[in-house]
């Protein structure tokens, strides 16, 4: 059976390219980057070439390019971080976030109300996912110091105005972190121009390998470490530096970026072609904003399905996506991101993501199979359970 994987927001193949520039460091690469002979001296100069390719991609200097274990862990090294030392210095202790922010910024958040002190604002969203940029303003206080809004969001692919975000909360001398991970590769960030004092990504998002990850923090911008060690990375993020895994990185984000140019409008024309498709079928309408989106996600809604059900029938005819719904103690319940749009829960939500991999061949497969498999539930009763 043909397989077709329509899940890239949820990770990516291993780029080949990427895999080749990876294999000396798996094989005999053995330094570790912090040693001072002549192995570790050969680790650290892989290293630092791929913290220039980074740099280079996201329009920033390499001294302010630090590498994690992935997104999640930049995330909390961002959100608690800079919120810590803000608060040693007396600056404050409040927090502002959006409502459709990844686990890993939300949790993070909380996580620094309940046991840290700090109190937090989540600003709501529009029904298409789009966080209202005076929404934001109007929340930050004289005592706020750090607002974290995720450049596109993972689940709707809905893309946030940075632009018009960052410059507005530097002019107020707060800082913008941004959770990028599903945002590099395939649309346009502007670290400098936007203001952006804190930067997540995650290489496996983008081609890369899993457990490598980025966090873009300004030199200017004090934030204590989560991880207490060895002082590497700018003594923010200690712990042995894993040279293969970052300089699979470094290839991947030079890949994404030098490729953008190319990537989306390609994925853009194929996400056309299967959005249409599936809208054609009939009770299927699309979540997230119809043009501010990320140029591989599609999310759609169905009537007389549930969503696991969907998910399953399609992974039956060689489809693999993924649902907007999670299941939580046995029960089917709606994500953070669809409550927070007010998607109703009488219908399954699915999220088809494309990727560099994608061929039109895959997308009309897609299709044919999500006809098939929407008819079928639907004569079956749905699946509902």
């Amino acid at each position: 059976m043909r397989r077709v994987y329509l899940d890239h927001s949820a990770t990516t193949p291993l780029d080949p390219g990427v895999l080749e520039a990876m294999l000396p460091w798996m094989r005999e690469g053995h330094g570790n980057a912090s040693s001072p002979h002549a192995s570790g001296r050969a680790a650290r100069a892989a290293v630092e070439a791929a913290r220039e390719q980074v740099a280079v991609a996201l329009g920033v200097s390499p001294l302010d390019v630090l590498f994690t274990s992935g997104g999640t862990e930049s995330d909390n090294q961002a959100v608690k971080g800079i919120a810590w030392a803000a608060r040693e210095a007396g600056r404050g202790t409040h927090l502002v976030t959006s409502a459709i922010e990844h686990h890993a910024v939300l949790e993070t958040c909380e996580w620094l109300t309940e046991h840290a002190g700090f109190t937090l604002t989540v600003v709501g969203c529009e029904p298409d996912g789009v966080v209202d940029p005076q929404r934001l303003l109007d929340a930050v206080r004289s005592d706020t110091v750090l607002v974290s809004v995720m450049a596109a969001n993972n689940e709707l692919g809905t893309v946030q105005s940075l632009g018009e975000i960052g410059p507005a909360l530097g002019s107020r001398g707060v800082p913008l972190h941004t959770d990028a991970v599903q945002a590099f590769g395939r649309t346009r960030l502007e670290p400098d121009d936007w203001e952006i004092g804190a930067l997540s990504l995650s290489a496996h998002k983008f081609n890369g390998p899993k457990g490598v990850g980025v966090l873009m923090l300004r030199r200017d911008l004090p934030a204590h470490p989560v991880l207490h060690g060895g002082g590497q990375e700018r003594g923010v993020r200690s712990g042995t530096l894993h040279t293969a895994g970052i300089v699979g990185c470094g290839a991947a984000t030079e890949l994404a970026a030098s490729s953008l140019n190319e990537e989306a409008p390609r994925q853009r024309a194929l996400r056309d072609h299967l959005r249409d498709q599936l809208l054609a079928v009939g009770g299927v309408s699309l979540n997230g904003h119809p043009e501010a989106r990320l140029t591989n996600n599609l999310n759609v809604a169905v009537t007389g399905c549930d969503g696991e059900a969907l998910l399953y029938a399609l992974d039956a005819r060689g489809v693999e996506a993924s649902t907007g719904s999670a299941c939580q103690s046995g029960a089917a319940e709606p994500s953070h991101v669809l409550r927070a749009i007010g998607a109703p829960n009488d219908r399954a939500h699915l999220r088809l993501t494309l990727g560099r991999t994608t061929t039109p061949a895959d997308v009309e497969h897609a299709a044919a199979a999500f006809r098939e498999a929407v008819k079928l539930l639907r004569d079956a009763g749905g699946g509902f359970v």
